[in-house]
């Protein structure tokens, strides 16, 4: 489980392709200080598992589900990337609940600046667009960010300067993709509502 708050701008050191996956090598200091084989990183909002870390870099695996369903597959040598380590439970929860399972991507339409901010409109697949309301939660790129405003295939992001200077959302153009998990609780009412709000089991044959 992550937060959506970057921790830091890595970039992709080498990729691997093999067959219908991938490997990846990517380099961050500080989430692979405390990182082992086994464990998770968010690489633009995606849950990886680390295979190897060396000297700041680690590898991880990025299966064909993920690079059908995720941006990871248009990485280049040189691409950087957001990267951010699972939440400590105890720990303070800056953004929302964010899984690291990427629901489709999206595309940067559009990049209005402002004085201090930039407002960015995002295109998406209808069928996420149910799940993304004015002021609600969105990940974007491994993101927590607050929905400004949200249409029937689009929606818009306010980014601070922190945001701007610290993540890869500073660095995408129009045009460009980006991955997107929508507010898993969302997805949760939506199943139950469709069941009819009963008791789990409820209907099932004995």
């Amino acid at each position: 489980m992550f937060t959506g708050i970057v921790e830091e701008l890595g970039e992709v050191t080498a990729i691997e392709h093999l067959g219908d996956s991938s490997r990846l090598t990517l380099r961050g200091p500080l989430v692979t200080k405390d990182a082992a084989h086994g464990d998770s990183i968010a690489v633009n909002g995606v849950c990886l598992t680390v295979v190897t870390v060396v000297d700041g870099e680690f590898t991880a695996d990025v299966m064909a589900e993920t690079l059908r369903r995720s941006g990871l597959g248009a990485l280049d040598v040189g691409s950087r990337v957001n990267l951010e380590r699972p939440m400590a439970l105890g720990g303070r929860l800056g953004g929302h609940l964010v899984q690291g399972h990427v629901d489709g991507t999206g595309t940067i339409a559009a990049r209005t600046p402002g004085e201090h901010w930039e407002l960015v409109r995002v295109t998406l697949p209808a069928p996420l667009a149910r799940y993304v309301v004015d002021k609600g939660s969105i990940t974007v790129d491994g993101v927590s960010l607050t929905v400004v405003e949200a249409g029937a295939d689009w929606f818009t992001i306010s980014l601070i300067p922190t945001t701007l200077d610290l993540t890869t959302l500073g660095l995408k153009q129009p045009g460009e993709p980006v991955n997107l998990e929508v507010d898993v609780l969302a997805k949760y009412v939506e199943r139950l509502l469709a069941a009819g709000g009963g008791p789990a089991g409820a209907g099932e044959p004995r």
